[in-house]
């Protein structure tokens, strides 16, 4: 009898599409029953129309609430723990997001750690950076409202953070972190500057390029009970739906959504292609970009992208992912030509008649291709990296198993070195 893994299982939130949807979270604050509600956001937001519809309509279905406006962009432990502290003085039994990945991922932290404290920070933490222990049951009801087209946070159960320490992100995976619902509104990503339209739609690209090149879930070893099996599980054929589907609206939509911040059908459907992206990697997992973007994130010196307003050093986390992208996808591809092809297919290549061999390449060149044409940064070396930098960003991704090790092709020191060598310049 095999020890392989002989099942897939798919989890993610309920999710509300339309514009204007965001000022019904009211009346589904009412119908849970929620005596009193966190609002949480960050500070440039907080005087924002996607906070204010929230506040309004919380106000107008007499939910009572508090609202928290610290959340870092780009979070870090200590952010975290801030916003943890904030709740734990103002109790609260339902809980409303409202911004970026950033945001959303700090409301699913302060969830989880208001509703079951563990006796250390790192006890949730993933393995082998924390003791990732399971959520021990439900947690509170949480409405997610994405104002970025990127991370897909609403339909996961996955928090991501940058561990000070060791200058590098890590996170907190459970299906019970899912949001219970997350209220997609076009209008909310209105006003997004072009340079964070582009980083958090290049995210998208790379979710759903990751969950659809991810090791098969069945290469994967079975666990010893189902709750064990994690959340990201390996590409899967429900995944897999998901994620070429994003790729196709991606090719349709992103550039017209960053160049056009008035096309309201591309906003649309690129925020609906982030949540598409979201299904299919919140099942499936991401691999090697997320995995080296995460030092890089963490290791940033003094860049700081345009568009956002921070005043911290800043490479956006979709900016992280997307410059080891083309380095990653040429070195995977022989691990599955076809589905690397099938991939640029769907990101608009014509394919026909392109060699299995060249299936990294042209798939790395359409990457590309959407970095110049978005004014990304040319590589790792334009936001502050060099040679000297490969060894600590190695040692950065090296613990990051609960994605390098879906790597469709295994890549260890030496190799990430290479990788990392690739990507200081993209073109």
């Amino acid at each position: 009898m095999t020890n392989h893994e002989i099942a897939f299982e798919m989890a993610t939130s309920s999710i509300r599409f339309g514009a204007g949807v965001t000022r019904e979270v009211g009346m589904d604050l009412a119908d849970f029953g929620t005596r009193r509600a966190l609002v949480v956001t960050d500070p440039r937001l907080r005087q924002t129309r996607p906070v204010e519809t929230v506040v309004e309509s919380l106000y107008e279905n007499h939910i009572p609430f508090v609202l928290y406006d610290r959340v870092r962009v780009e979070p870090n432990d200590e952010s975290f723990q801030d916003a943890i502290a904030f709740a734990r003085e103002s109790p609260c039994d339902a809980i409303v997001a409202v911004g970026g990945g950033s945001t959303l991922d700090t409301a699913k932290a302060v969830n989880l750690y208001t509703t079951y404290p563990p006796a250390d920070f790192l006890d949730y933490v993933n393995p082998i950076i924390g003791k990732g222990l399971p959520v021990p049951g439900p947690l509170k009801p949480l409405i997610a409202i994405p104002t970025t087209a990127g991370t897909g946070s609403e339909t996961t159960g996955v928090a991501i953070f940058d561990l000070s320490k060791i200058h590098a992100k890590t996170g907190i995976a459970s299906r019970r972190l899912k949001p219970t619902l997350g209220l997609l509104d076009p209008e909310n990503t209105r006003t997004l500057p072009p340079s964070v339209a582009a980083a958090t739609g290049l995210d998208v690209l790379s979710h759903a390029l990751e969950s659809f090149t991810a090791l098969p879930f069945s290469e994967r070893l079975r666990p010893e009970r189902p709750a064990m099996r994690p959340a990201y599980q390996g590409s899967n054929p429900i995944s897999d739906i998901w994620a070429l589907q994003a790729l196709r609206m991606v090719a349709e939509y992103l550039v017209r959504a960053v160049e056009d911040p008035s096309d309201d059908q591309a906003r649309a459907h690129m925020i609906l292609a982030s949540s598409y992206a979201g299904v299919g990697f919140g099942n499936a997992g991401v691999h090697l970009p997320h995995g080296m973007s995460y030092p890089v994130s963490g290791m940033v010196k003094s860049y700081r992208a345009p568009g956002y307003a921070v005043e911290h050093p800043l490479v956006p986390h979709g900016y992280s992912v997307i410059l080891n992208a083309p380095a990653v996808f040429r070195y995977t591809a022989s691990s599955n030509p076809d589905r690397h092809l099938e991939a640029a297919r769907a990101l608009g290549v014509d394919v026909a008649g392109c060699r299995r061999e060249d299936a990294g390449r042209i798939l790395s060149e359409r990457i590309l291709w959407f970095m110049e044409r978005l004014k990304v940064p040319n590589g790792l070396r334009s936001v502050g990296f060099t040679s000297s930098d490969i060894p600590a960003l190695v040692e950065g991704t090296l613990p990051q198993h609960r994605v390098t090790k879906l790597a469709p092709r295994p890549a260890g020191p030496e190799q990430l070195s290479r990788l990392f060598e690739e990507a200081l310049v993209a073109w």
